[in-house]
């Protein structure tokens, strides 16, 4: 097959749904189907089947851009559509779908009202849209064809499969190499924004000044924190993809208080490398975070985190095999049969694992 990915978002940002897409792609070449992405345009040379669609820069997310449009036309020609956002890229992957007559598929990435209240400066105007945006989303998932989510956390009045996002276990693994010999470290890597809640894991680290905290990552926060972070607390830049291993094998506990994911692949990677996660109690945590690959505690609850660190400083977990079930291999699995189901026609008569 053919496949087209029409996304919002995309290199040179890094996000959680730009590695995915570039596994998706990896994996599903690997078995012999063509991928083709169309994202917005911006400070990045495409590659081979990579289609930017010309964009302007976004005054309220810095970082990303708002594209504006591309004939469908001058795309190649594809056998199914696969959007992965509501964005304007979003909706030219509908119209190209509705001009060929294209199955359409959808997957839910971001839970996007989260983030009015970071983008817009207008405290009552994101509140409005914050409660709006869900019913709003809604409507326009009812165009696909299928609509998955890696969680049953979407909150979208539709029908979804659940399908994981899913790790890359082959290359998330524990390590020989180690960063830091002698000292107990607490990691987080991720984007550095509202929603995350990374100001929390400063209190706790506060609370902990014999532990040394490792802060991977950029964002919009990033000023802020960077002026009012404890003296035991490290921020780093965005690592090389292929450094990530071995900061999650070298940490002792990996933790997140965010309270906006829809699955935390960085907290699945993490595990994949044997490292034990502390996350705030909140979806999707509540799902894919447990007593065998960490400890949850009630978001907002410094002492609460802290006792957490400590449980998982103190035990052993085979966090690896906890999280098997959410393996890229059984994602493309279930993806290939989606694909073939809407192609061929069969899809009322499949069932996923």
């Amino acid at each position: 097959m053919n496949v087209g990915f029409f996304t919002d978002s995309y290199f040179p940002e890094i996000d959680g749904v730009t590695y995915t897409l570039q596994l998706w792609c990896d994996r599903l070449s690997e078995r012999g189907h063509e991928t083709e992405i169309v994202y917005p345009d911006g400070d990045y040379e495409p590659e081979e089947g990579e289609h930017p669609v010309p964009s302007l820069p976004n005054p309220f997310y810095p970082g990303y851009c708002v594209p504006t449009y591309r004939r469908p036309s001058k795309l190649p020609d594809l056998d199914l559509v696969h959007c992965h956002g509501p964005g304007p890229v979003g909706w030219l992957g509908v119209h190209y779908a509705h001009k060929y007559d294209l199955p359409l598929v959808y997957t839910h990435h971001t839970p996007i009202e989260e983030y009015f209240h970071q983008a817009l400066p207008w405290e009552s105007v994101a509140g409005v849209l914050s409660e709006r945006y869900p019913t709003l989303e809604s409507k326009y998932l009812s165009l696909f064809d299928v609509v998955t989510a890696s969680t049953s956390r979407i909150d979208r009045d539709v029908d979804h499969v659940q399908l994981p996002v899913g790790v890359n276990m082959e290359f998330f693994q524990p390590t020989d190499e180690r960063w830091y010999d002698g000292e107990t470290v607490i990691g987080y890597s991720g984007r550095l924004s509202m929603e995350k809640n990374v100001a929390e894991l400063f209190e706790v680290a506060e609370e902990l000044p014999e532990y040394e905290f490792v802060i991977v990552g950029e964002g919009p926060r990033r000023p802020d924190l960077a002026a009012r972070k404890p003296d035991n607390v490290t921020l780093r830049d965005f690592l090389p993809r292929e450094e990530l291993p071995i900061f999650y094998s070298s940490i002792d506990a990996f933790i997140t208080a965010s309270t906006a994911d829809t699955l935390g692949l960085s907290t699945l990677e993490a595990n994949a490398c044997g490292t034990p996660v502390v996350a705030a109690d909140a979806p999707p945590f509540d799902r894919t975070i447990g007593v065998n690959n960490g400890h949850r505690y009630e978001p907002g609850n410094i002492d609460a985190a802290v006792d957490a660190i400590e449980q998982v400083l103190r035990t052993d977990r085979d966090t690896r095999s906890a999280i098997e079930q959410y393996s890229v291999g059984r994602t493309i699995n279930q993806l290939e049969t989606l694909y073939e189901g809407l192609c061929n026609g069969t899809i009322e008569d499949i069932e996923l694992d």
